[in-house]
């Protein structure tokens, strides 16, 4: 188990509370809807929703997404590994307050 800050939606946007399991996973994705963005280590788990690094690190701990869930890029990678490692199915992501 890990402690790490992560910045989720900012203001006009939505990050969703629930109980997901994965769907796939990228060791680097590009964002087709912003700007392409990029996400590494990126786990997607409710339709474009994903866990993934960041270089905005002084955001971290705010709210600064357009949703989807930032966490510092060596933590991602962490967390990357260990899904990898334990599998999809057996892994929740469980997104709450």
């Amino acid at each position: 188990i890990a402690v790490w800050k992560v910045s989720t939606a900012r203001k006009g946007y939505v990050t969703p509370r629930g109980s997901w399991r994965p769907t796939r996973m990228h060791k680097m994705w590009y964002s087709r809807k912003y700007d392409n963005s990029p996400m590494p280590y990126s786990v997607f788990y409710h339709g474009g929703y994903a866990i993934h690094g960041t270089s905005a690190v002084n955001r971290l701990g705010r709210p600064a997404s357009h949703g989807c869930v930032r966490l510092d890029k060596a933590n991602a990678e962490v967390f990357f590994k260990a899904v990898s490692e334990i599998g999809m199915m057996r892994t929740a992501i469980i997104v709450e307050k």
